[in-house]
């Protein structure tokens, strides 16, 4: 045996478990400290999206509008936009280009009602948000047209 290989093992130490546990620690505190943020800008983002979709879905209904003369009442909701309601003139739809309505970020459907309850606006359309709860447009939770 060679007096090198020796001194070769020594300095071969593994990690004893005290520095291991030290690192998981440090790793877990990182975790604590950083996921929170993280999850706030996914939050963030879908709010973003939300308000995108809204906007888009708002145009289609300008289209409605001009076709029909009028925005879809509450009975006919957003199926106006894929389906002619009975009675409706004008229609020249579907104005989706799914066959399905828009879901917002967190697959739920969005919420219309026509006339709106808010003044200045000829229609609510609204997303639950993330809670998931319904309340009065504008108010806290739901995600609105403006």
């Amino acid at each position: 045996m060679n007096p090198s290989d020796d001194s070769a093992r020594r300095h071969q130490r593994g990690f004893t478990l005290l520095e291991l546990l030290v690192v998981i620690v440090i790793i877990g505190l990182l975790i604590g400290l950083v996921a929170p943020a993280v999850l706030n800008v996914l939050g963030n983002a879908k709010k973003s999206i939300a308000h995108q979709q809204i906007a888009r879905i708002g145009a289609v209904l300008d289209l409605y509008k001009l076709d029909v003369g009028s925005y879809p009442d509450s009975a006919e909701g957003l199926a106006a936009l894929l389906r002619r309601p009975p009675g409706v003139r004008g229609w020249s739809g579907p104005y989706l280009k799914s066959p399905h309505l828009p879901r917002d970020p967190w697959n739920r459907p969005f919420l219309y009602r026509a006339p709106s309850q808010r003044p200045r606006l000829a229609y609510d359309l609204c997303s639950r948000g993330p809670s998931g709860r319904a309340g009065e447009p504008g108010g806290r939770g739901l995600i609105c047209n403006r």
